[in-house]
């Protein structure tokens, strides 16, 4: 008699839980991080409180992915080869990171500054390790497994490459809690180089997504949402480089510590200004998509985490620069960030009491159609 194992019961649910749902988690965590810096003030209990979520939310989507993984191997490895979702590993690695920069910033609050320097430490080496393993590997089986052209091009694809610039933000948050000398500098400069990393990176793939924008028409209405997503490199590398002018002096030797300074203002500006006319360009796709009948996918969550990276630009410049124009372009966006992460918080929360945001997914063009893409 031949007998079949079933999956457990609970692991049933969670058969279609992508990589993707880590955005969440990222999308909450820098509504944390990102009401710290800001000129007027935010209780930092709610601070507090929402990088609490975040954490849990965290543990609990490592739990379900490990679920995920045990009971439903087929469907994990068909994510790898989906040209689609494997880029959504990215986020992982960002979700980690996102976390761990909050423990330092909010969350010593409530678990006090060793528990926070060391779930920093593990998160940020966990995320970094797997960022940088993600920038590689989804590439690498875009060009040698997926089956992809220049017409599906989505801003989706720079997921994986964005993940190190996340490191290179919020790493040298740790560089005052190592020993003086080597250790910090190593840190700092390793950080730099992720961000040069994720940036060139980031500058290959960008015109892919521009040109395919441009020449193929608007994206199919579910991914409108990820032009959001071009905001995330511009945002996290002008924060990146502010990090490193806060960090610099005393830790690299002058006149690198003064040329960090410099770069923070020569290179924040002009890409903070080209990220404001993304917003700007993404905005106006959106309203055209939710127009045309856009409804609720967790690609609305790319709504939440790039344009906080944003806020945490404008802070950074802000300072930097003293302007008063950047402190109240944080606080404008911040309210932005906001009002996109309840947005998205209630619809999915409301998806996951239906159960239709954990059932099988409906196939859709990964192309608009050529007819009518420019005519609606």
């Amino acid at each position: 008699m031949v007998t079949t194992v079933q999956p457990l019961p609970r692991a049933v649910s969670v058969r279609h839980l992508g990589p993707n749902w880590y955005a969440s988690v990222m999308g909450t965590a820098i509504v944390a991080t990102a009401g710290v810096a800001l000129p007027v003030p935010v209780p930092r209990v709610l601070l507090a409180a929402v990088w609490a979520l975040s954490l849990g939310l965290l543990v609990a989507l490592l739990a379900a992915r490990a679920v995920h993984w045990t009971h439903h191997r087929d469907q994990a490895r068909a994510h790898l080869l989906d040209p689609a979702m494997a880029p959504f590993y990215g986020c992982l690695s960002m979700a980690l990171l996102a976390v761990g920069g909050g423990a330092l910033t909010v969350g010593r609050d409530w678990i006090g500054r060793d528990a926070a320097l060391s779930l920093d430490a593990v998160l940020f080496g966990a995320g970094t390790v797997i960022g940088l393993t993600a920038a590689v590997a989804v590439p690498y089986l875009m060009a040698v497994r997926h089956e992809v052209e220049a017409a599906q091009a989505t801003p989706v694809w720079l997921l994986p490459l964005v993940a190190p610039m996340v490191s290179a933000a919020l790493g040298p948050l740790l560089v005052p809690y190592l020993p003086s000398g080597q250790p910090r500098e190593t840190l700092l400069l390793a950080c730099f180089a992720m961000f040069g990393v994720s940036l060139l990176a980031t500058l290959l793939m960008l015109p892919l997504v521009f040109g395919r924008l441009i020449t193929g028409g608007p994206l199919p209405l579910a991914l409108t949402p990820t032009l959001f997503l071009v905001l995330g490199p511009l945002g996290q590398s002008t924060t990146a480089v502010g990090k490193f002018a806060d960090f610099a002096p005393g830790v690299v030797p002058a006149p690198y510590s003064e040329g960090f300074g410099v770069f923070a203002v020569l290179y924040g500006v002009p890409v903070l200004g080209f990220a404001m006319l993304w917003l700007a360009l993404a905005g106006a796709h959106v309203v055209r998509a939710r127009r045309n009948g856009m409804g609720f996918a967790m690609t609305w969550w790319a709504f939440t985490f790039p344009v906080g990276t944003c806020v945490t630009g404008a802070e950074a410049l802000a300072r930097h620069t003293g302007l008063v124009v950047y402190d109240w372009l944080a606080v404008g966006l911040y309210v932005v960030l906001v009002a996109a992460w309840g947005t998205a918080a209630v619809h999915t929360t409301r998806g996951l009491v239906s159960g239709e945001l954990l059932a099988m997914p409906r196939p859709a063009p990964l192309a608009p159609r050529p007819t009518t893409a420019r005519t609606r």
